[in-house]
């Protein structure tokens, strides 16, 4: 089940944009911990309600009232959503909420969103049924000749992201099966990014096939970050393309990294659509 986690905003975070350092380096160690668990979803902080506003619906006509809101304690500072098994499970995430914020003073709200189970049959709950049809997750699967430890240990690197698990053929119940030279290589590797993964795995002999006809794509907003990230994988790689402005993105760029993999790494790409046609401005 999932629970979206509301910090309440008060005085401080209504009159100061910015958490300081240390508050700032406290949630990010609580937010990994969370994400290697794997029931942090997704969440932000929220900058205070005097850069916002509210739209206010009379006979169905709308009216945008400008901030800053009053009583601060009603308005949000920020959220984070979990997925859990049980109310309580959130609570004992929720309970480790740092300290370091706001010395300790802070109010939580935990609140469970709706599934479709919740509501009786008719025609608009089956359209949100055909839309639940779509996966839950789409992750990548990356095959290696021998090189996937290696590789997918780099990639934490370079990415930043959580390497969940590297499991090797001798410690699967099929280890028996498996030449004892190919014992230390690996049958699953998964790592974590934001929630998303991309997994691998060693491929002997004739079960494997370099990849072709696809591309590992990872988007950034920060240029700097993405630049970074591409300069890095192409380390003894090959550029196909120059990571450089293109119409579709800020910055794009295409490489085959040194294990044969390829990427693709993008700075804000669709900043060129056309909000109205979709198309290419």
């Amino acid at each position: 089940m999932r629970y979206m986690l509301m910090r309440k905003a008060d005085a401080r975070t209504e009159s100061d944009p910015q958490p300081d350092v240390k508050v700032l380096a406290a949630m990010a160690d609580y937010n990994q911990r969370m994400l290697r668990a794997g029931v942090m979803v997704s969440g932000d902080g929220l900058r205070p309600s005097r850069e916002g506003c509210r739209l206010i619906f009379r006979d169905g006509e709308p009216r945008v009232v400008a901030g800053p809101f009053a009583p601060s304690e009603e308005l949000l500072a920020g959220y984070s959503v979990l997925e859990v098994d049980s109310l309580e499970e959130a609570i004992r995430w929720a309970s480790q909420w740092p300290p370091e914020d706001s010395d300790g003073n802070v109010t939580l709200e935990l609140r469970r969103y709706y599934t479709l189970e919740d509501f009786a049959p008719s025609a608009g709950l089956e359209q949100h049924r055909v839309q639940a049809r779509l996966p839950d997750e789409l992750n990548l699967h990356l095959t290696f000749p021998g090189t996937c430890r290696e590789a997918m240990t780099y990639y934490a690197e370079v990415t930043g992201g959580h390497l969940e698990a590297l499991i090797t053929y001798g410690e699967t119940p099929t280890a028996a099966e498996v030449p004892a030279d190919w014992h230390d290589r690996i049958i699953h590797a998964s790592l974590n990014l934001r929630g998303r993964r991309l997994m691998g795995a060693d491929m002997p002999g004739e079960c494997y096939q370099a990849p072709q006809g696809a591309r590992v794509h990872l988007e950034y907003d920060d240029e700097a970050q993405a630049a970074e990230v591409f300069r890095r994988l192409a380390e003894g790689g090959e550029v196909t393309m120059p990571f450089a402005e293109t119409f579709w993105a800020q910055r794009f760029g295409m490489l085959t990294d040194r294990f044969g993999m390829p990427w693709m790494i993008a700075c804000r790409t669709g900043h060129c659509l056309d909000q109205e046609t979709g198309g290419v401005s």
